[in-house]
């Protein structure tokens, strides 16, 4: 039997609980993180979760605290199918953010061990993928999938972040995440650009053009 629809507070199961009575299965959630910084990867994530183990507590990631988001990331990597892509600042700037967001949210969906058959994602954009797709504005605060990939693609890129910021010492990457805080502008101020700034953000684009007026 189809699994019934789980009350709870937040996010809930009954969108994919809706296409398992139709034998829409298995069904998808997608969510991605890092459309606006300045620098590091776009992050998409691609979940299918196990109607009998959906995690308690799910939500938008940006809700939840830091050490809620990683405890729930292993209990979601523990019980569902999981997969994540990347789009580096290469493919953002030979395309477009949108295009390279897209992308990864394909390849995220695409990776996951079964083809799913619905793949529910957040916003008002859909990737191009191989099956129905269905995207739900705020999703990641209305279905359990969807948050649970909110979740996977917000701690994944924040540990990548981590370890850029280890790489790349003085740009403070570990702790603004390659946004456009005060301390990652006065960074690259000192430091100027390096290979992991998005050089078709206008921020980054200014800097550039700067720096290479002053060679001349």
């Amino acid at each position: 039997m189809p699994p019934r629809p789980l009350h709870r507070s937040g996010p809930d199961f009954a969108h994919e609980a809706a296409a398992w009575r139709i034998g829409e299965v298995p069904v998808a959630g997608a969510d991605e993180v890092g459309r606006g910084p300045w620098a590091g990867p776009v992050v998409a994530a691609a979940v299918i979760l196990d109607p009998a183990r959906v995690p308690d507590g799910l939500d938008d990631s940006k809700k939840l605290s830091a050490a809620r988001r990683e405890a729930l990331y292993e209990i979601i990597c523990e019980t569902a199918e999981v997969s994540v892509a990347f789009a580096p600042p290469a493919r953002i700037d030979a395309t477009n953010i949108r295009q390279a967001t897209l992308w990864a949210l394909a390849r995220a969906a695409q990776g996951l061990p079964r083809a799913p058959r619905l793949l529910l994602v957040d916003g008002n954009d859909l990737p191009p993928v191989g099956c129905a797709a269905r995207a739900i504005i705020g999703g990641d605060g209305l279905v359990a999938s969807i948050a649970a990939a909110s979740i996977v693609a917000k701690v994944t890129r924040d540990r990548l972040m981590g370890e850029l910021g280890r790489l790349n010492p003085g740009y403070g990457f570990e702790r603004h995440m390659g946004y456009g805080t005060p301390e990652h502008g006065a960074a690259l101020e000192r430091l100027g650009v390096c290979r992991h700034h998005r050089t078709s953000f206008a921020p980054i684009r200014l800097r550039l053009a700067r720096e290479s007026e002053a060679a001349e």
